[in-house]
């Protein structure tokens, strides 16, 4: 006999066009509104000085990411950043001395985060001054040395249902007009890992590398978030296009620095696990974080950074709360989690993802927390804009 569960829609609309309704049941729905009901309620209690009793006191993290990038001196090098977000591939050619000529984020919050962080630079923010399909690059022709972005990743990833070019947050054919007009003497773009599986095998070739071959000579490389120091698996695949053979030659790609906790056959020094970075007591266990999620990818925002089921499981071990990731530090300590685990702020994800505390994101805490989810992670951008100014000299 067939059981026949009846699905019933979700009250809350959506107006995204590519959101995909999950088929739940009222009885299903209503456990989400009761917790949503709760969380909130609590949340509030917290605000108001009235909730439990705070079960950890506010942490003192130990990791500061600017020591994987100590500041170098100008190489006089010149960059434009697209799609630059909160800023992540900007911070990490600034750090190894690039020199920045404009940055292009059509999130007004994201932009106004970079601005906040430097002043001095030229940004472009907003709908219209900061949509890459409105600017003529020709303006620059030849005139700028490295043009960097790292276009939507959402065509491509699982979350993103994995459309590709039947996606219109597909931006890469915007980088491509680009890179074209301007014509940089280098180019680096960054995305998720799933564009360099065979999956995407045909939209690589059809859409970046053939209008790009015949100028530029271009090199593929997957890196590793942990092995350059930050404490969180996160794998990204980097475009390195040249415009002569002699830089292609020169250029070589980031080595790791360091290993995972449990790898005990690796000779580097052992990445700072999650615990210990966040200046959390010692529980007898440590790791480093699941992939990091942007609340923003999604057909509404959240504050929660989790991937997946296995990421609730890492997160469990780690006696780390990631949904309900507070604005602060000490809003994080007042609002109790139900089952006593340590609950995140803004500016432990930050850390997680490789940003100092003194880069100030702006906007709401989703918009933040979106921010840095969909960010490069500004040391492994560091060890890559090193490798590059490398092959100019």
């Amino acid at each position: 006999m067939t059981i026949v569960t009846e699905t019933v829609p979700s009250r809350i609309k959506s107006t995204d066009p590519l959101h995909e309704p999950r088929e739940l049941t009222a009885e299903q729905r209503e456990v989400f509104r009761v917790r949503a009901r709760e969380a909130r309620l609590a949340k509030i209690a917290a605000a108001s000085g009235v909730g439990e009793t705070p079960l950890h006191e506010v942490n003192v993290p130990t990791f500061d990411p600017d020591e994987l990038m100590p500041q170098l001196p100008s190489n006089g090098i010149t960059t434009l950043s697209l799609f630059s977000g909160g800023g992540g591939l900007d911070l990490g050619f600034d750090r190894a001395g690039f020199v920045h000529r404009g940055s292009w984020e059509w999130m007004s919050d994201a932009a106004a985060t970079i601005r906040v962080a430097r002043p001095e630079w030229d940004v472009y923010g907003g709908t219209e001054l900061g949509d890459v399909r409105n600017v003529d690059w020709r303006a620059f022709r030849n005139q700028i040395d490295v043009v960097h972005g790292g276009p939507p990743c959402q065509p491509f990833s699982n979350a993103g249902k994995q459309r590709g070019a039947q996606d219109p947050r597909d931006m890469w054919p915007e980088f491509v007009r680009a890179v074209r007009a301007v014509r940089p003497r280098a180019f680096v773009a960054e995305n998720v890992a799933a564009l360099a599986s065979a999956t995407f095998s045909d939209y690589v070739e059809e859409h970046i590398l053939a209008p790009l071959r015949g100028a530029y000579e271009i090199q593929r490389v997957l890196l590793q978030a942990y092995e350059f120091g930050v404490p969180q698996v996160r794998r990204r695949v980097f475009f390195i296009g040249f415009r002569t053979k002699t830089m292609a030659k020169k250029w070589r790609a980031p080595s790791a620095k360091f290993r995972r906790i449990d790898d005990s056959e690796s000779n580097l020094p052992a990445v700072t696990g999650v615990r210990k970075a966040l200046g959390l007591p010692d529980i007898g266990y440590d790791g480093i974080s699941p992939t990091i999620r942007s609340g923003l990818s999604g057909p509404r925002h959240t504050t929660s950074i989790l991937s997946s089921v296995s990421a609730q499981r890492k997160f469990e071990a780690l006696n780390v709360w990631p949904n309900g990731v507070a604005a602060s530090r000490e809003a994080a300590s007042a609002y109790v989690t139900k089952n006593g685990h340590f609950r995140l702020s803004v500016a432990d994800v930050a850390l997680l993802q490789g940003f100092p505390e003194t880069w100030p994101f702006q906007g709401a805490t989703y918009m933040q927390l979106g921010q840095i989810g969909n960010s490069v992670v500004p040391p492994v951008a560091y060890a890559v804009a090193s490798s590059v100014a490398e092959a100019f000299k």
